[in-house]
């Protein structure tokens, strides 16, 4: 399996996930150009993409759908409510909408030799879902945007070998940030996003003894900043079944700015 964070922000976030003969983009939610830039460091353009994948129909999610479908005519995998959340959104232009691979919020599919499942997740959004990919016994898990999560979270990120989860705003920061109140309720509901100290304590559920590479995800631009999430987050892993430094793990925060590594496993 491969992985890389193309971005990841409250301001636009793509994932690339693959194998040695499948590509995959996770959400596509910041510029073509951009998508296109990060692609390059895996040695590969937009026509080699097999598939996007939709978590949710907010913009930061789907800013660049209509572009990509209009360029490459590439199938789009999401749920019916995200589908619908998806036509709504003027921004987007008109694409060839036979492109839509409807699927269910706990459904398992095969995108050439990876087996991709969804699941739900709890955000203010139409029908939202997190990813996994699993190829030759690899598992690759993405949760963000979700306000809270349960035991079916857990168990469906559980064995991952990379793990991207949401640590989206330190709970302080929130408080007496600059967002009007409406804003700050939204964030901290059950539908919301998760905090620092509950990113790590997902994350903290779903360690193990193989897991290869962490990332910290969808950081809030105003609410967080990548040295508190990672320092919050160490401190929740701390005294872990599995090993006393982080860096075992590796543990890191994904950028909005700039592309991650390509992790290979």
């Amino acid at each position: 399996m491969r992985f890389m964070s193309i971005s990841s922000g409250s301001s636009g976030n793509c994932i690339f996930v693959g194998s040695d003969t499948t590509s995959l983009l996770l959400d596509c939610g910041i510029s073509l150009k951009r998508i296109e830039q990060g692609l390059k460091n895996a040695e590969l353009s937009g026509k080699d993409i097999d598939g996007i994948l939709i978590t949710h129909e907010h913009i930061d999610h789907i800013k660049s759908l209509g572009v990509i479908a209009r360029r490459y005519n590439i199938p789009i995998y999401a749920t019916y409510g995200t589908i619908d959340g998806i036509l709504t959104t003027k921004s987007l232009g008109t694409f060839d909408y036979n492109l839509f691979q409807p699927i269910y919020n706990d459904s398992s599919f095969m995108i050439g030799d990876i087996s991709v499942s969804a699941n739900p997740v709890s955000h203010d959004a139409g029908d939202p879902v997190c990813y996994s990919f699993v190829n030759d016994n690899k598992k690759v898990g993405v949760a963000t945007d979700l306000g809270v999560y349960d035991d079916m979270i857990i168990d469906f990120l559980s064995e991952s070998d990379i793990l991207l989860v949401e640590a989206n705003h330190d709970v302080r920061m929130l408080e007496v940030g600059p967002y009007p109140y409406p804003l700050k309720q939204r964030i901290l509901s059950d539908k919301g996003h998760l905090s620092n100290e509950n990113g790590g304590r997902l994350i903290r559920e779903l360690l193990n003894d193989h897991i290869r590479y962490i990332a910290l995800g969808h950081l809030s631009e105003k609410n967080n900043y990548s040295e508190l999430a990672y320092e919050t987050v160490k401190q929740e892993l701390s005294d872990n079944t599995y090993s006393d430094d982080v860096r075992d793990f590796g543990l890191c925060v994904a950028s909005r700015e700039e592309c991650s590594e390509l992790v290979e496993i």
